[in-house]
């Protein structure tokens, strides 16, 4: 059976309702429930942190000045990143700075922290102080910050279920929530460390707190988060996503199990730091083996959906096959594209032509599908970067 450009047209127009791929998000929707709860948590999250800083900052104001400076810039790059590596279905900016803010303030200040409190409170009048002190942060923040942060998923799809479709979607989604959340908890931490030696050193005793911080959470709550959150997309299901309970129940539990080996290292390894620093080292490593074999499993669904969206567009001579291959491969399939080109000039190029060519599927997503004029210049700038003819911008 001949597959006709009216069946591919058909097939991109599926593909496009099944993602959510290019959708608005409209935050503001005074009818959603959801919208105001979204808005209590995270509005008495951020009055609680500012009560915080300003009882603080005229005592420790420096500190607080360089955490602040330091945690955005982090944020800053670690949104590049996300950039980077999502050549895909992408997900409104706006979707994602809500994601962040319930992160860093909601799921912080007034689910877990208070969670927290209460469950430590309770092991220590259960099985003493020293216990607590030793076993009580491993055995209480996975379970109440790993929910309090996927709550905020939820909240997100009854905001956005149009576009959070796919446990891709979860997965970048919970490390933007995870991002809010460390980093709101960092400049908490640098602002401890600040009080120490009663202040006289705020900039000395903080700084050792931001750099370990900024490391060790490279595979800390960002990817905690993100495995969680991939896992509830699974364990839920969406239109775009076939429920998979086994496979969701197991990415709930790993960050879980994560957290709480983190949290619990000291008492764990407590006989020497050789002993405490391979242990920290084994976790960061196995978190983040683990989270890439989890972008790989959840970034197959969006690589399909960028095949359909742009297979219409190799009929109409617009990319070539390689390039459509390249478009919906990974990194290798990219890079070996790049390759064949031949000389340094021409991969060059060939790297703006792909650019230009996920512009063009961004375009057609941002229209449905139709033949609007912001597509018909997209589509012209993939033919005018493959030819090497300069703009006439």
């Amino acid at each position: 059976m001949t597959t006709t450009l009216a069946d591919l047209d058909r097939a991109r127009d599926i593909a496009l309702d099944l993602s959510g791929w290019g959708r608005r998000f409209t935050f503001y929707q005074p009818r959603n429930f959801a919208f105001w709860g979204y808005l209590v948590l995270v509005g008495t999250g951020m009055f609680v942190f500012a009560s915080s800083i300003t009882l603080k900052y005229d005592a420790y104001g420096q500190a607080i000045a360089l955490a602040v400076t330091s945690f955005a810039i982090y944020a800053a790059l670690f949104w590049w990143f996300t950039q980077h590596i999502d050549h895909y279905a992408k997900l409104p900016a706006k979707l994602m700075v809500v994601a962040f803010l319930w992160g860093g303030f909601a799921a912080t200040w007034v689910m877990a922290a208070n969670a927290n409190d209460s469950i430590l409170a309770l092991y220590a009048k259960s099985f003493g102080q020293s216990w607590a002190l030793n076993w009580g942060a491993g055995l209480s923040a996975p379970f109440t910050e790993e929910t309090a942060k996927g709550s905020g998923l939820l909240l997100l799809i009854a905001l956005a279920p149009r576009q959070v479709r796919t446990a891709f979607d979860g997965l970048i989604l919970g490390a933007f929530i995870g991002l809010g959340f460390q980093i709101i908890e960092d400049i908490a931490y640098a602002m401890t460390s600040a009080s120490s030696q009663f202040g006289a050193n705020q900039i000395g005793a903080s700084i050792d707190t931001i750099f370990l911080r900024m490391v060790s959470g490279v595979a800390a709550h960002i990817v905690y988060s993100a495995i969680f959150c991939a896992g509830l997309i699974y364990l839920l299901g969406r239109p775009a996503e076939p429920r998979r309970v086994g496979r969701g129940l197991l990415l709930v539990a790993t960050p879980i199990l994560l957290h709480g080996t983190w949290d619990s290292l000291a008492a764990i390894g407590s006989r020497s730091a050789l002993t405490l620093l391979s242990l920290l080292i084994t976790v960061i490593v196995i978190a983040l083996v683990i989270a890439v074999r989890v972008y790989e499993l959840t970034v197959r669904r969006e690589r399909d959906f960028v095949r359909d969206v742009m297979t219409p567009e190799q009929a109409r001579n617009v990319i070539t096959a390689a390039e459509l291959d390249a478009m919906a491969g990974n990194r290798k399939a990219r890079k070996a594209y790049r390759k064949a080109s031949g000389k340094h000039r021409e991969r060059k190029r060939t790297r703006y032509v792909l650019n230009a060519a996920y512009d063009l599927a961004d375009e057609l997503a941002a229209a449905r599908g139709a033949d609007t004029d912001r597509v018909r210049f997209a589509r012209a700038e993939v033919g005018r970067i493959r030819a090497g003819v300069p703009s006439s911008w």
